[in-house]
């Protein structure tokens, strides 16, 4: 073998090597968060940031009116479950998305 021929077969790999860089880049391109994505992500960490501190003071609320007998049981339970549902809605979303697969 020449060393012509190990020449060309190195640059041959060369020009193999960038054509397959190249036709990655553009994959490379499409992997940037969409706009709705990020806005979505920030909505959702700033209505928790809110109801983090609303949802203290309600079950503080809700606990004394209902140790003074002034409410009925049912309203604090009520709550509870909506602030579990409220903090644990990215938990759910992802786990129904893994149920259809998307």
């Amino acid at each position: 073998m020449s060393s012509s021929d190990l020449f060309h077969r190195r640059g041959t790999a060369r020009h193999l090597f960038v054509i397959v860089a190249l036709l990655s880049a553009p994959g490379l391109a499409m992997a940037q968060a969409s706009p709705f994505l990020t806005g979505a992500n920030s909505l959702q960490t700033n209505i928790l940031a809110w109801a983090t501190p609303v949802a203290v003071i309600l079950v503080m609320v809700l606990g004394i009116m209902a140790m003074a007998n002034r409410i009925s049981w049912g309203w604090p339970i009520a709550a509870i479950v909506g602030i579990a549902v409220v903090f644990g809605a990215p938990q759910m979303v992802t786990w129904i998305r893994g149920m259809f697969g998307v």
